[in-house]
């Protein structure tokens, strides 16, 4: 039995990085999960490469730019021009020997001794990419997951679904987890966004969860704070933690290195 912190998306934010593993070490946190695209995106590819390998981590799997990162070609599906340039850039960043590393992750795993299992993107199809946004979208990941957890990134937004059991005479099988979800309106700027803060969600027995606990390095939820995960599998808890970070260094970092503008501007809007 263990408490698991889950990081997904750090996309070479290592100041995120940073103060998210200086909120594991307070909470004494006994293992590490990722959930994929360690890097991307942000200015320290190599470096938070390094720090998640270190962290020894119980399971990892592969994002969408780790993919591309890792690879010789250049064509990549569905990636705007500014993700397009932050991978080839990121590429040079990368050794030899960290590039096989990404390249070897797998799309999907369970955790050993768990009943979590983890996926970037979707279990129907982890390679494709796919977003899961709804409840129609979380069914089809439900209909592939074969235990009680699924972790997800990848869209960068926070949200959960919960199944009830077959036995259930509710109307609908599965809800969406309303306050995990927390996104202002738009144009709304949330407030004490320099203030840390944490949400719980308790995992009842015969149900299933599927949880995207959204972004360490590049949250798109209108919420600029760094956001990640643990599970108590003793208190049977998953609680969500946004975490306020020196977004000033990392957009410096970023335009230092050449990459686009908008990549830093995005930081301090969360979008």
């Amino acid at each position: 039995m263990a408490k698991y912190a889950i990081l997904s998306d750090i996309h070479a934010n290592l100041e995120a990085l940073s103060v998210v593993l200086e909120k594991c070490r307070e909470i004494e946190l006994d293992k590490f999960i990722c959930l994929g695209d360690i890097v991307g995106y942000n200015a320290n590819p190599s470096e938070c490469l390094e720090i998640v390998r270190n962290l020894e981590p119980v399971a990892v799997v592969k994002g969408n730019h780790d993919e591309h990162a890792s690879i010789a070609s250049e064509e990549m599906e569905g990636f705007n021009p500014h993700a397009r340039k932050a991978v080839i850039w990121t590429k040079d960043q990368l050794n030899e020997e960290q590039r096989e590393w990404l390249s070897g992750l797998p799309y999907r795993a369970t955790v050993q001794g768990t009943n979590i299992t983890i996926v970037h993107a979707t279990l129907d199809s982890p390679e494709n990419w796919r977003y899961i946004f709804d409840a129609h979208h979380a069914a089809d990941n439900f209909t592939y997951q074969f235990t009680q957890l699924c972790f997800c990134g990848h869209s960068h937004v926070p949200i959960a679904f919960c199944k009830k059991p077959i036995s259930s005479t509710a109307e609908k099988p599965i809800d969406e987890i309303q306050n995990w979800a927390y996104s202002p309106e738009e144009g709304v700027f949330p407030r004490d966004v320099e203030v840390a803060d944490e949400l719980r969600v308790s995992v009842q027995t015969g149900f299933k969860y599927l949880f995207n606990v959204g972004s360490v390095g590049q949250p798109r939820n209108r919420d600029p704070r760094a956001s990640f995960a643990v599970y108590d599998s003793v208190e049977r808890q998953v609680t969500r933690y946004r975490l306020p970070y020196d977004i000033t260094t990392a957009q410096r970092k970023i335009l230092a290195a050449g990459l686009p503008e908008r990549l830093a501007l995005r930081l301090e809007t969360g979008n």
